[in-house]
């Protein structure tokens, strides 16, 4: 089995060492054939001079890409067209992995029959949320978070593992294309989703993929991560993305669909989740009704963005340079 571990970064340079550190401290048979490619998407800090040293270090091991296009989803397409794996693994560079972390989710793939695997994401060990926000229940926030943990049982999954922890066979890419460039963070834009999008493309067209509980990814979580500021603004361009995400949409009649969609909105569901914000007394499903206020302000948004914007991205996951 020949692997490839594809990590993108930007401007994250300590952040990315301690990754890498991790990564490098895998323990793979020797069966497996494994490099590590990484992917500077125009960083301006010391990432190069990061990377080199573990190229240095440890010859053989990992590579280093450079892409100028500007976006994670770039940067991921660029990787998947440079790696050399037939199994692609995909980790964050504000993450560590497990020592056996790599084998864990890529042993699966040896069955055939299974398009790709996801594996489980922890909060750091001293994980405190902030009095507003619920880490359980129907008004969980900690989604947000890259929290992906569906218990201790492996199995088939319905919903698309998260891009910090999951692993697909390259000919899958081949068959669906890549990310979709008008999704993925960018800089000055929290518009994400792109990894959860292209799984759910992959489900839809009947492919399985495996929940791996034992491929363990621990995500850290900076302090701006944790202000309401944050959430907000997150969710915003949540609700941004979920409206690029449902792309075209056939008219009612002869009444253009978006005129429909940007109606019921703003006259119906806003007004409601307004009220259910404001009316709301318990602190933490207050704030998460306030959350989805700002979610739906940004589907309003992007209507009006896609239905009149003079300069839009179209979608596209065309894995050619």
């Amino acid at each position: 089995m020949k692997v490839a571990v594809i990590l993108c970064t930007y401007n994250r340079c300590r952040a990315l060492a301690v990754a890498l550190e991790s990564v490098a401290a895998s323990q793979v048979p020797e069966a497996v054939d494994w490099e590590v490619l990484v992917i500077d998407n125009n960083s301006k800090d010391q990432t190069r001079e990061v990377v080199e040293a573990f190229i240095q270090k440890y010859p053989g091991r990992f590579r280093y890409f450079f892409e100028v296009r500007q976006g994670k989803s770039c940067a991921l397409n660029s990787g998947i067209r440079e790696a050399r794996g037939e199994i692609l693994a995909f980790m964050d560079d504000d993450v560590t992995v497990d020592p056996n972390w790599l084998y864990e989710l890529v042993k699966p793939l040896s069955d055939p029959q299974l398009a790709g695997t996801g594996g489980r994401v922890y909060l750091p060990n001293d994980f405190s949320p902030p009095s507003w926000m619920a880490i359980e229940g129907q008004n969980s926030l900690v989604s947000i978070l890259a929290l992906f943990d569906l218990g201790p049982d492996s199995g088939p999954i319905a919903k698309p593992p998260v891009g910090n922890n999951m692993a697909f066979r390259k000919a899958i890419f081949t068959k669906y294309g890549g990310f979709r460039t008008d999704l993925g963070p960018t800089p000055g834009s929290e518009i994400r989703h792109e990894d959860t999008e292209f799984g759910s493309r992959v489900l839809n067209g009947g492919e399985k993929i495996l929940y791996v509980p034992s491929a363990i990814v621990r995500h850290a979580i900076p302090e701006r991560r944790l202000k309401k500021e944050y959430f907000l603004a997150y969710h915003y361009d949540f609700g941004r993305a979920l409206i690029r995400v449902k792309g075209y949409r056939r008219p009612v009649g002869i009444i253009p669909r978006p005129l429909i969609s940007f109606s019921n909105r703003l006259l119906f569901l806003l007004p409601r989740k307004i009220w259910w914000w404001l009316r709301e007394s318990d602190p933490q499903k207050r704030f998460f009704n306030k959350c989805a206020v700002w979610a739906m302000a940004g589907e309003i948004a992007e209507i009006l963005h896609l239905s009149f914007g003079s300069e839009r991205e179209e979608p596209n996951f065309d894995l050619q340079p």
